[in-house]
């Protein structure tokens, strides 16, 4: 059998390339796509070449090409490899730490069945979804509380609506494109503000009574993390939502954290526990689980946030607009159209 995959072959090309695919092995089931999602800052650094950089390494990793990347997608079961007895053929289903591959054997494990009013273009979204969940989480937010999102990507923007469905309010989203504030306040945010404009800091607080009460950076940079600090209420706490690989920025840590008594949180995805969730520390799956819930019970509608769909015989053309447009649109592959034009 033979699948096309989106293939980074060296830094900034991407191209769709055909190739073999085995039957699935034990505890694994074969995919078909019908829609994936791209997550623009992961793809983005994987694509330019950037060095692996993790918190566990002494460090950074050179990057090796080709590479294969595309964590959130949704389609319908082909087959199943041995010991599955969860899945059949025809299922419905949402992935976790997939790829953008036409047919592709994945792990039962990061398999999610999908309810049937739950559109692919949805359960394209949940993955990346559960990442500003697990961070929102981690804030222990209660109903009525105030809070900031700088950043308004695909993970801002996220937050933006989890916020909402957790009863945050006011919801400020930050960013310095007009756009990405325009689309933050149709989803859920009540003011949007520039990070540039003068008196930032002090019109967040403004709007918020004194300061947020719980931030989700998401920028990754550290001009992100100390503007937000500048919009905190005393006590606040901060998720280090974006990855902040690059270490060289200085933050007045004493007048910003020490003296209000902030709480920066490490909100990386992978910092879950592995087995059970606990109060504000949920594991994967169980994350997973609840987007799919609240869409199902039409709390959520993450597909109204995509702003482009393309067949992924456009993957070239959309990967180079990735590392060159600063303001990337949220942007899904339409895998039942991968024959047309996209």
């Amino acid at each position: 059998m033979k699948s096309r995959n989106i293939v980074f072959v060296e830094p900034y090309i991407a191209k769709l390339v055909e190739e073999n695919i085995a039957s699935p092995k034990e505890n694994e089931v074969q995919v078909r796509l019908v829609c994936s999602t791209i997550s623009s800052g992961t793809e983005r650094a994987n694509l330019m070449g950037s060095k692996t950089v993790a918190w566990n390494l002494p460090e950074a990793k050179e990057a090796v090409f080709p590479r294969r990347v595309g964590y959130s997608s949704s389609g319908i079961i082909l087959s199943v490899g041995a010991n599955v007895s969860d899945f059949k053929e025809g299922d419905r289903v949402a992935l976790s730490w997939s790829k953008h591959s036409e047919i592709q054997n994945i792990n039962a494990k990061n398999v999610h069945k999908l309810d049937a009013n739950i559109s692919f273009s949805d359960g394209a979204m949940a993955h990346i979804a559960t990442f500003p969940l697990a961070a929102i989480r981690k804030c222990h937010l209660e109903l009525g509380e105030s809070a900031i999102v700088m950043g308004m990507g695909i993970l801002g923007a996220f937050a933006v609506q989890l916020l909402r469905v957790c009863g945050a309010a006011p919801i400020i989203a930050v960013d310095p494109d007009a756009k990405k504030r325009q689309m933050a306040l149709t989803v859920g945010a009540d003011y949007a503000l520039d990070p540039y404009a003068p008196d930032f800091a002090k019109t967040a607080k403004e709007l918020t009574k004194g300061g947020a009460n719980v931030g989700i950076e998401v920028t990754g940079v550290g001009a992100g993390l100390n503007g937000i600090l500048d919009c905190m209420a005393r006590f606040g706490r901060i998720a280090l939502l974006g990855c902040t690989r690059n270490s060289d920025f200085t933050v007045d840590y004493y007048r910003k954290v020490h003296g209000p008594g902030i709480t920066l949180i490490g909100a990386h995805t992978n910092a879950r526990p592995r087995l059970d969730s606990s109060n504000g520390w949920w594991t994967e799956r169980d994350d997973f689980e609840t987007i799919l819930n609240l869409t199902k019970c039409g709390r959520l509608k993450l597909s109204d946030l995509v702003e482009e769909t393309h067949s992924p015989d456009s993957a070239t053309q959309i990967f180079t607009r990735l590392c060159n447009e600063k303001a990337f649109p949220i942007v899904q592959f339409d895998w039942s159209k991968i024959d047309e034009k996209g």
